[in-house]
């Protein structure tokens, strides 16, 4: 068994999305004894003995009989994807042996294995908009703007794909498997091609064949999920009153390697009015970095929240930090704390999110989060499929359970696009100027 404390939910629900090239067939015995194993694992290890009101062994007498016998690799997969989805839960998936294996980072040229066109985009209103461009990547250099939709890709209508995935059953929200599809549709080997079509700001056609760039920064590989690359940005910004300043701190990934980057921009805006952590697009990641970053904030060992399986209880606290990156001792930042979310903030997101909140130590903007909050472990099916599977639930200090819900926002500011047209971060904006009253109702330092 491999655990993930609070593992990856985007990437995982991208890798089991992923197209993929398998063999057609497996053999009967390998297929039954890959149904048997997956259905034990979750009967042994779920940490509702109820299994989320489920019938759990009638539900193997149900599903057992087709695959008795069966020798399609899909078909078995589609079985096996059925009954995982009967929970209704996040964290269940089924990631197919293809994409489970790829991109191993020891080889020296993974970087240059995957590559993307240089922008983000959100399901808003049933439509896909680009939210970000890279200044630095294919899309800027064509001129693509946020507030833009995305029509098609590769000539495949992505009013096609929300209608497919409005059509699947599904406890996850609709923006993040619509996310996964249309992420695996652009992204692709570095310096291949990839044909978009957008609308622009007058909703004018543009039809683009762009060129995809290698992932920026290092790639990383957790357990049996596909690769994938961290990402990490801070800026200071002025707030509206002009009298003070704050940080933005932004990554996309709860990774140990990103923690001493965190660390140094916390020192870095230590002596500034307010510190922001986006989280928009942060899908989980490792449970000890939460606890890391929060003891930025906290002088104390605060619980956030308790992490329960079914045989212990595990308190998410606090680690308060006294001693800078550069060793110099310091007291944990005492000023205003914002988070930013949205649809696509998952697991270790929502902990650290809904336990900060819950305790009153941030105040949430923008929109409300995944709702997939499991911790969940992945083990190797006898025909090297993975199961990806939750064994824990979380529920913050006032007893809030966060799974199906997500974190509600203490300012709901979501995403719109005359707000991304006219180039602003409505979200951003809403905590800079929380932050500026802040700083006003504060006695003078």
């Amino acid at each position: 068994m491999r655990r993930q404390s609070l593992p990856l939910v985007i990437a995982a629900l991208a890798a089991a999305a992923a197209p993929v090239r398998a063999q057609d067939t497996l053999s009967a015995a390998l297929a039954l004894e890959t149904f048997d194993t997956a259905w034990r694992i979750v009967y042994e290890t779920h940490f509702d003995t109820t299994f989320n009101g489920v019938d759990w062994v009638g539900l193997r007498d149900e599903l057992r009989p087709r695959v008795v016998g069966l020798t399609d690799r899909a078909e078995l997969r589609g079985i096996l994807r059925d009954m995982l989805g009967r929970l209704g839960q996040s964290h269940f998936a089924l990631i197919p042996k293809e994409a489970a294996d790829t991109l191993d980072p020891a080889d020296s040229d993974v970087s240059e294995s995957m590559g993307d066109l240089g922008f983000d985009m959100r399901l808003v209103d049933d439509q896909v908009l680009v939210t970000s461009v890279d200044p630095a990547g294919p899309a800027a250099e064509a001129a693509v703007r946020p507030g833009w939709i995305l029509v098609a890709v590769n000539g495949s209508p992505v009013a096609d794909l929300v209608r497919a995935i409005k059509g699947i059953e599904s406890r996850l929200h609709l923006g993040i498997l619509v996310w996964a599809r249309v992420q695996n549709r652009l992204q692709g080997e570095p310096g291949s091609e990839c044909a978009v079509e957008f609308l622009d700001d007058s909703d004018a056609p543009v039809s683009l064949t762009l060129t995809r760039r290698a992932f920026p920064n290092e790639p990383v590989k957790i357990g049996n999920l596909p690769t994938f690359f961290s990402r990490f940005a801070t800026r200071e910004i002025p707030l509206p009153d002009g009298a003070g300043a704050a940080g933005v701190i932004w990554f996309n990934y709860w990774m140990v390697p990103l923690m001493r980057q965190v660390d140094a921009a916390v020192d870095e805006y230590r002596d500034l009015d307010g510190i922001i952590i986006d989280l928009r697009g942060n899908g989980g990641g490792v449970m000890g970095m939460i606890m890391g970053l929060a003891g930025h904030f906290l002088d104390q060992r605060t619980s956030l929240g308790t992490m329960k399986t079914r045989t212990t209880t595990l308190q998410i606290r606090a680690n308060p930090r006294r001693v800078s990156t550069s060793g110099t001792a310091v007291a944990p930042f005492g000023g205003p704390v914002a988070v930013l979310t949205d649809r696509l903030s998952g697991s270790a997101s929502e902990v650290f999110a809904g336990g900060m909140q819950s305790i009153g130590r941030v105040r949430v903007f923008g929109d409300t989060t995944l709702g997939g909050v499991l911790p969940a472990s992945m083990d190797r099916l006898p025909n090297g499929d993975v199961l990806y599977h939750a064994f824990g639930e979380f529920e913050t200090a006032t007893g809030v359970r966060l799974e199906g819900r997500g974190v509600y926002p203490d300012e709901e500011v979501p995403v719109t696009r005359a707000d991304l047209l006219a180039g602003r971060d409505a979200p951003l904006e809403a905590a800079l100027t929380w932050m500026a009253g802040e700083r006003r109702d504060r006695p003078a330092r």
